[in-house]
């Protein structure tokens, strides 16, 4: 156990270190912008806390039976979905959503944050959602009817997403730092980026640009996995598609974000649109899961099997 002041223990928990790895694995500087302490006291606490934890190599059989003991998911509200991705959205990493514009991508961020508030027996968590929104696309009211369609109290519902709008990157970062504190004290499950890169491409505009953008993304998503693996909570980022010059040829459709974000999530999954309300999701990339495909519907009632 860390020993130290009550005052260190506060800034500590209030930036969202509540336990010892999460600290060992931090960079004192990093920790010292967190919390608002000193740098040489930053790298005091780091050093004390990778002596304290178990911080170092551990055998695949050990990783396993976490891994195995550990594994927690969200339903997505169809069955056809959960199969291909195993059961549902895992927590402890990031899952990426990208595809065109009216394709879905909001309807399964905001039917996630519902289901998450249901008991482990009809797919969910019993935990609350943290939902930040970069475009202004998430409706309270549609969240409300796909509760009530789940047997959810609407209004406890409601009150169990932390709901933020996001309007620069400096703000994306600062409401997800918050995010942190708050997976700390509440019983926190899920937390939703819709979406992920729409702020950074208005900012960083051109390929003079580009640099800085990789550099601030790399800073965000190791934000996004810390909170997702130390707090294991599931982390869901939606993203839009990379456009194709006009008479392309190429039929290959990429999420924007380039290769820094490629290599970050647990899954990338692509959805496009069928007919009429119905939607085809794949898995594209994803270390545990092969690549298929599975059909769902968006209905009034929210996400669902067709």
């Amino acid at each position: 156990m860390l020993r130290e002041s009550k005052e260190v223990m506060d800034k500590l928990v209030a930036a969202g270190y509540s336990n010892l790895e999460l600290i060992a694995c931090s960079s004192p500087s990093e920790l010292a912008k967190d919390t608002g302490l000193p740098l040489e006291k930053a790298e005091e606490i780091v050093e004390k806390a990778r002596k304290l934890s178990s911080f170092g190599f551990q055998t695949a059989y050990d990783l396993l039976k976490k891994q195995v003991k550990g594994r927690r998911l969200i339903s997505t509200g169809s069955r056809n979905v959960d199969e291909i991705l195993g059961g549902g959205v895992e927590t402890g990493g990031i899952t990426e959503i990208y595809g065109e514009y009216g394709c879905g991508k909001t309807q399964m961020a905001m039917q996630l944050s519902v289901n998450v508030q249901l008991p482990p027996e009809k797919g969910g968590l019993t935990g609350k959602a943290i939902y930040i929104d970069t475009e202004g696309t998430f409706k309270a009211d549609r969240l409300k009817r796909m509760a009530v369609a789940v047997g959810l109290n609407p209004e406890v519902a409601l009150k169990n997403v932390y709901y933020a709008r996001a309007f620069s990157t400096d703000h994306q970062f600062i409401l997800t730092r918050e995010a942190l504190k708050l997976v700390s004290k509440e019983n926190v499950r899920l937390l939703v980026v819709d979406s992920l890169m729409a702020l950074f491409r208005m900012e960083y505009v051109g390929r003079e640009m580009l640099f800085q953008r990789q550099q601030k993304l790399k800073e965000y998503l190791s934000l996004l996995q810390r909170i997702a693996s130390y707090h294991d909570v599931a982390v869901v980022v939606t993203n839009h598609v990379i456009e194709r010059p006009e008479g392309s040829l190429l039929e290959v459709v990429r999420a924007a974000g380039g290769h820094v974000l490629s290599h970050a999530p647990l899954a990338i999954l692509y959805v496009r649109k069928a007919t009429g309300n119905k939607r085809i999701i794949r898995v594209v990339d994803s270390p545990h899961l092969p690549e298929r495909e599975a059909v769902f519907v968006i209905t009034d009632d929210g996400i669902r099997d067709p």
